[in-house]
């Protein structure tokens, strides 16, 4: 039996234990042992238990495709050869139409015996991915809205990374909020007579936040379509608005999470539109293709068919093999082509280059639709648009500029929040998202993602220069360094990218929590109060050690590093291949590659002053130095777990000859590390990420950022360790640059008087419009009507009540008449019937005797 079949088993039930342990929180969480404390426990089990079922899915996958170190060169040219003497065409993972008439039986025979036939070392590196569709939830003609899973490499390592992490951070947060176990006194929420408020704990919402917001970052990075994704996509959002805003009594805190909040929703605004463009031109927002038994759908040119020599398995078959079997002998399986097929699937035959990306006749059609003069390049633009769109939710989802002003103010949420936010999950969806859509980006997406990369990187770090709040400054190391892996992603290098996000995940965790266990010890914030922490907090101080070594890319150039070596230089490589490619055709490429180098130097000298500040020289107040002492286990266990994997996590391990980053070169997609694009609109020409690779850029690069590194410890060594230059003095001489970066390039001011003010502003004009126009002209109205109401009253008064009211008062008075006859007397009745009869017969005996009646003058006839 095929082992990977048990891949969606297990991730699935890894993302759906946190969901379990939210909802049982949720109803008995303060029932749950002394104010919820067995709360922290459950979720720790949870999200536990999820880390094991991940490990061993990995250890499935890894037992199907080794992640084994190859030559990148070597590989990517063996698939190259061999595509060629095959005659086949591969992009994406996709075929072309000879691959298509394969029945259902063929494929059924391919579980066991295609596979890929490559060198051993190529065959190894290639993997494919497990598609399949657990629930339907909608169909609407060829758009079928869907939970399902893409699983390959990349979704295998972020599974492991997030939920080692995130188990890492529940166990430290255990000790960091054990004092919402207690009723709280919150000094910095004030009431209305200025005493401080006092609260009853929420150490088990504390944890049912956390289970959720797992769930939901897992949900992202599991899911199979762009549907799913955006569903937790923004429930991500959702979790970050309550898990910033834990302390929604403080003002500071409650602005802080609507920030957050309303500051993403401008970005996924973006992220709709290029949404709908893909499902408006292509018809599925699936990612891979999707098997359809009993041809319910149309075949389609391209499907995932495992032949010999393509470097990407049949989706159809790995996604559910026995159903494949046991229909083969009835029925043609169709296959249903995804986003990454249909962009990449429409290789021309002959064509030289094998991954081109193309324009797919979907586009195509909704630009002849338009009615375009020429379809081609509208399609073309269209496909721009899309992709831009999407950019844009990962802009407001990892902070990117210009939308970076929410991350820094999310530092209100409790430190293990930012630990978990900033380092393996919400911010890094952003990264993750254009990872996983990278194969639909054209040229001129990519080179927006590096602009923005390379401008969002330098704007941060040097307001990181200037922070004194120790988390604050690691928020803008967190920007700065998501705008690394944007940049990598930009510039081609898709690898580069995806490895420093893992990296920087486990040292970005390491500090953050590292901070939180200085700020637990000494209750504050400010650099400028602590110093010569490292006698009282030993383990802190050491582990944080790792983490700044580790984000500045410290090493033995050419030899050995810490993680952040090997992904920066990966980045820089790609970003010198970039500048240099075809003689430096590029436009800006010099640009894009010298500001990511430099930026080295400034994250050396922003991170060693924080150490420097918060662990040495002498105590800047005594009063919390004399406090301060080591955190409980509970919180400097998990700081040496990510230290251990801030060192050695992008290390190639020597029993295996393999690890993390031939894991993520699994996934790489088909083209990107091999072929080469060329924008339509902008001349911009992306490298092969294999150049980058080169001996000679590889030396030259290592070099230099290590040097620019080195450069920045020691700038930073001398002003803040050895105090031989005055950072006062440093301040007052490049006093502009200073009142610049310390307040942080005036983005909220500048935000303020364009957005809120303005919008106040144009909110007035449009009171005032309404107020003097559409108000008085509905007030004329209303008089009008006024008055027009007070004839018609009067006339239903005067006229038609007049005579209603004549009416009834002269019957009233005829019946007031008559009931005087009424006296209810029965003896008057009677006496009354007996005159009546006596005159009667009076009258009738004189009318007989011809005697003539006074009273009567009608004549008888």
């Amino acid at each position: 039996m095929n082992t990977l079949n048990y891949l969606p088993t297990l991730l699935g039930l890894a993302w759906l234990l946190p969901l379990a342990s939210f909802v049982l929180i949720l109803f008995f969480g303060p029932k749950m042992g002394k104010a919820g404390k067995c709360a922290g426990y459950l979720a720790i089990t949870a999200i536990g238990t999820g880390f094991l079922l991940s490990a061993i899915s990995a250890c499935i996958w890894c037992s199907h495709y080794p992640p084994v170190a190859v030559s990148h060169e070597a590989a990517h040219a063996a698939v190259a050869n061999d595509q060629a003497a095959t005659g086949t065409q591969t992009v994406a993972g996709t075929r072309t139409e000879a691959a298509l008439e394969k029945t259902a039986a063929e494929v059924a025979d391919a579980v066991v015996t295609d596979i890929p036939t490559l060198d051993a070392e190529v065959s190894e590196h290639a993997a494919a991915p497990v598609v399949r569709e657990w629930y339907t939830l909608c169909e609407f003609g060829s758009l079928r809205l869907s939970f399902g899973c893409y699983i390959d490499a990349l979704t295998i390592a972020m599974f492991c990374m997030v939920t080692l992490i995130a188990t890492c951070i529940h166990v430290y947060a255990t000790g960091y909020m054990h004092e919402e176990l207690e009723p709280m006194v919150d000094h910095q929420a004030k009431l209305r007579d200025g005493s401080p408020l006092r609260r009853p704990g929420r150490y088990h919402r504390f944890f049912q936040y956390l289970s959720l917001f797992c769930f939901s970052m897992l949900g992202l990075v599991i899911s199979g379509n762009l549907a799913m994704t955006f569903v937790f996509w923004e429930l991500v959002g959702i979790c970050s608005y309550f898990l910033i805003g834990f302390y929604y009594e403080r003002e500071s805190s409650s602005m802080a999470g609507n920030k957050a909040f309303i500051v993403n929703r401008v970005g996924d605004f973006g992220f709709i539109i290029g949404m709908m463009i893909f499902w408006s031109a292509l018809g599925t927002l699936n990612f891979g293709d999707m098997p359809v038994h009993g041809g319910s759908r149309t075949p389609v040119a391209t499907t995932q068919a495992v032949e010999s020599g393509d470097p990407v398995a049949n989706d159809a078959v790995v996604t559910d093999a026995g159903a494949v079997s046991e229909s083969a002998s009835n029925e043609v399986v169709d296959i249903q082509p995804g986003i990454f097929t249909l962009m990449r699937g429409a290789t021309l035959p002959g064509d030289d280059d094998p991954h081109r990306l193309s324009v797919p006749q979907g586009f195509i059609d909704l630009a002849r639709g338009a009615g375009a003069e020429d379809p081609e390049q509208f399609a073309y633009i269209l496909m721009m648009i899309g992709g831009l769109g999407i950019f844009c939710g990962c802009v407001g989802k990892s902070a990117q500029f210009p939308l970076h002003v929410w991350l820094p103010d999310a530092m209100e949420g409790p430190t293990p929040v930012s630990a978990l936010v900033h380092s393996a999950t919400m911010v890094a969806a952003g990264v993750f998202l254009v990872g996983r859509f990278y194969p639909a980006f054209v040229p001129e997406v990519l080179l927006v993602i590096a602009a923005i990369g390379c401008i969002t990187l330098f704007v941060a770090a040097t307001i990181a220069i200037t922070a004194t709040d120790i988390k604050k400054v690691l928020a803008y190391s967190t920007i700065s360094q998501l705008g690394y892996m944007f940049f990598g992603l930009g510039v081609g290098g898709w690898f580069a990218g995806m490895l420093h996000l893992f990296t920087h995940a486990f040292f970005k965790s390491l500090l953050f929590m590292g901070s939180g266990s200085v700020i637990h010890a000494v209750h504050t914030n400010e650099m400028t109060e602590m110093g010569g922490l490292l006698k009282k907090m030993p383990w802190t101080a050491y582990t944080m050690l790792v983490g700044c070594l580790a984000i500045a890319g410290a090493g033995i150039p050419l030899i050995i590093g810490l993680s952040g070596y090997y992904s920066k230089d990966a980045i820089l490589a790609q970003g010198y291949s970039f500048m240099t490619f075809e003689g430096g055709s590029n436009p800006y490429g010099g640009l894009l590659f010298w500001v990511p180098t430099f930026g080295a130097c400034i994250t050396a000298f922003y991170m060693f002053r924080l150490w420097y500040l918060t662990f040495l020289g002498k105590p800047r107040d005594a009063h919390r130095y004399e406090h301060a002492h080591e955190s409980p286990w509970s919180m400097v266990a998990p700081l040496v777990i990510t230290a251990v994997f801030a060192i050695g996590c992008a290390w190639t391990l020597p029993v295996v000859n393999g690890g993390l980053k031939e894991l993520i070169m699994q996934a790489e997609p088909a083209g990107v590390a091999a072929g080469s694009q060329l924008g339509e609109i902008v001349q911009v020409l992306m490298p092969a990420e294999s150049l980058s690779h080169e001996h000679s850029i590889h030396v030259f690069v290592s070099l230099l950022a290590s040097g620019l590194a080195l450069l920045g410890f020691v700038v930073a060594t001398v002003i803040y360790a050895l105090r031989k230059i005055d950072p006062q003095k440093v301040a007052d001489t490049f006093r502009p640059l200073y009142v610049l970066f310390k307040n942080k390039w005036w983005f909220d001011e500048i935000y303020d008087v364009v957005f809120v003010r303005g919008s106040i502003a144009v909110g007035g004009v449009i009171a005032g419009i309404d107020k003097l126009g559409i108000d008085r002209f509905a007030d004329g109205l209303a008089t009008q009507t006024r008055w027009i109401s007070k004839i018609d009253e009067w006339i239903d008064r005067c006229i038609v009540d007049g005579c209603v009211n004549g009416i009834a008062r002269l019957t009233y008075r005829v019946g007031d008449t008559l009931r005087q006859v009424q006296t209810g007397n029965i003896g008057n009745y009677v006496a009354w019937v007996g005159v009546g009869a006596v005159l009667l017969l009076a009258i009738v005996s004189m009318l007989y005797l011809g005697i003539d009646v006074p009273v009567a003058n009608i004549p008888i006839r």
